[in-house]
């Protein structure tokens, strides 16, 4: 069978925003009398992010869904153009020679969404084949990933996937909820893509995904819509339940192909805070090496939902030898892949 091999990522982000600027222009305020709200900010572990819509300069947590909706289409375009267009330079693939293009969001919605118009925008085929991953939440490229994967594989044709994430459009009125604290600490802006391509000879061929999900704990983390965007919920339980799994869902992939985790030169870990990468790290008894790109990227840029796995991903290019990348969401469901050198 034909492999799908990842052979050119690209990225793009919004204005920075720094974290204690954020804090001290906004959310002070927002959450005045909320005791551990400043604590929760600091211990974090992001020290810069990405704002479409920075809260210092505007307020959007008494607009509506309609309007951020609106809001999301004219920033996402112009974000995704420029990950996938990088992507696509960085594989040495022309737009015309795409044969499938998907799109994966858990933050904005329009139709004709992103994946028509940037199509038509890039200069995609007209027989492209185009899939939409909704609402899924940060573990979207990993399926997506497998998506697209199968594709290649089956078709014998390149495919791309992009994931844009607007989180900061989805700033919440001000309450007392420390969840509703934790995610405004933590999520930020970025859209992220990947080419793959029939069996080429240069980058990462995509050899295995493996899925868990613990529907007895779905209202662990949620995202509602509401009629003032998107809400969150996230339970502080989250890493435990996540550490039910990690070392099973682990052991399948690698199994499969003959690996050990000590085999693995690359870990590109959703950080989805810094109590997650922990159990990753404690649970597969890895050293702090191994989440270091995860921790990095937290840092520099926050936790962007879906797109975040592969800037993580992007992170460890330079990295030889088999690369496992995981992700974690509303399910609670674990999601990891594998990937080997060409």
């Amino acid at each position: 069978m034909t492999a799908a091999v990842l052979t050119g990522a690209g990225s793009a982000w919004p204005a920075t925003l720094d974290q204690d600027a954020a804090w001290e222009g906004f959310f002070a305020r927002h959450y005045a009398g909320v005791r551990s709200a400043r604590r929760i900010f600091a211990s974090s572990g992001v020290r810069r992010r990405h704002a479409v819509a920075n809260p210092v300069d505007e307020d959007l947590s008494a607009w509506s869904t309609g309007a951020r909706m609106v809001r999301y289409v004219e920033e996402a375009l112009p974000l995704g153009k420029q990950a996938v267009a990088g992507a696509l330079d960085a594989a040495g693939l022309p737009p015309g020679g795409v044969g499938m293009f998907a799109v994966a969001t858990c933050t904005g919605y329009a139709t004709p969404g992103l994946d028509i118009r940037l199509a038509a925008d890039l200069g995609m085929p007209p027989g492209l084949q185009r899939l939409l991953i909704g609402h899924m939440g940060c573990y979207a490229a990993v399926p997506g990933l497998a998506a697209v994967g199968d594709y290649v594989t089956a078709r014998a044709r390149p495919a791309v996937l992009l994931c844009c994430e607007l989180t900061s459009l989805h700033v919440q009125p001000a309450q007392a909820d420390l969840e509703q604290v934790v995610a405004h600490a933590l999520f930020s802006d970025a859209a992220a893509a990947v080419v793959l391509e029939p069996g080429a000879g240069r980058g990462r061929r995509l050899a295995g995904v493996v899925a868990r999900t613990d529907a007895s704990t779905a209202d662990h983390m949620t995202w509602d819509v509401t009629d003032l965007g998107f809400r969150m919920g996230l339970s502080p339980r989250v890493p435990d339940v996540l550490s039910r799994y990690v070392g099973e869902v682990v052991d399948e992939l690698l199994t499969h192909a003959g690996l050990r985790p000590e085999d693995v030169a690359g870990w590109a870990v959703h950080p989805g805070g810094p109590r997650i990468l922990d159990v990753v790290r404690d649970e597969l008894g890895l050293p702090e090496t191994s989440v270091a790109a995860s921790r990095r990227v937290l840092a520099e840029h926050g936790n962007c939902s879906s797109a975040t796995v592969l800037l993580v991903l992007e992170e460890l290019s330079g990295v030889d030898g088999p690369v496992v990348a995981m992700a974690f969401g509303p399910g609670l469901t674990l999601y990891a892949a594998l990937l080997l050198p060409a």
